[in-house]
């Protein structure tokens, strides 16, 4: 990993994190950015009052944003560009995790929203490691959710190790359709499924996979339950479309 700091510019706070090729910033970078300047902090002499300085812009951030959030994923990037790259990109990988007290809800059980964070942190490693964010990057592209589906099959408690196993099922002109497993490490049993619909914008999936494997790759057959599934979002667009009139406004 290089990281380039320049000392001038520490107390500038312009930093350039750069990780084979993959500079990190962006709204993390700005929350940085945000400390530093309202922080008052000088070089030779960290007084009471600077410390009160920056424990309040701390507390005003975790307040304002969700902190850990950020961190997590940069720090998930981060590790996957240092592990060997997944060549095949339609190969299943594998993530390692643990329910910890933060991931509880009332019932005592992983709350079903962290598992929709479980799998963000997961897309991340997914496409860190075979290249697709790098190609993203390249193409000018980028990606975002239109749409996720989850089933729960068994909760996972406190302390309950797991594995989230991500794979990009199929693809069409406009999105990658990715699926996430939790699978319990205690008996091997898939306590929850999602499906994702990871729509890219200004490249298509095939321009991204033709660039990284320097070759027109073939989309799997699309199994049966997931061509209901995009006919369902189909369907549901229609209807939201013509509930709001721009159907009528497009013809």
């Amino acid at each position: 990993m290089l990281c380039i700091i320049n000392t001038a510019d520490i107390y500038e706070c312009k930093a350039s994190f750069t990780l084979g090729g993959l500079k990190l910033k962006g709204l993390l970078g700005g929350l940085t950015v945000v400390a530093c300047r309202l922080c008052p902090v000088s070089r030779s002499n960290i007084t009471g009052d600077n410390m009160l300085w920056l424990l309040s812009v701390l507390l005003l951030l975790f307040a304002c944003f969700d902190v850990w959030y950020f961190l997590r994923g940069a720090w998930v990037i981060i590790r996957s560009a240092l592990q060997e790259p997944v060549r095949d990109v339609l190969a299943e990988q594998v993530t390692h995790s643990r329910v910890l007290p933060q991931d509880l809800d009332f019932m005592g059980h992983m709350n079903n929203a962290r598992y929709l964070r479980e799998c963000d942190m997961g897309r991340y490693a997914f496409y860190t490691r075979n290249g697709i964010f790098k190609v993203v990057r390249s193409l000018k592209a980028t990606m975002v959710v239109g749409a996720s589906t989850i089933r729960y099959r068994r909760s996972l408690a406190l302390g309950e190790a797991f594995e989230l196993r991500s794979r990009i099922v199929a693809w069409d002109e406009k999105s990658f359709y990715v699926e996430q497993r939790f699978v319990s490490k205690t008996d091997g049993f898939i306590s929850a499924v999602m499906l994702c619909r990871q729509n890219v914008l200004r490249s298509s999936p095939d321009k991204i996979l033709e660039f990284l494997c320097k070759r027109k790759v073939e989309c799997p057959d699309i199994p049966e339950d997931l061509q209901q599934w995009i006919k369902f979002i189909s369907a549901s667009s229609q209807a939201l479309r013509a509930e709001s009139g721009l159907e009528e406004k497009t013809k």
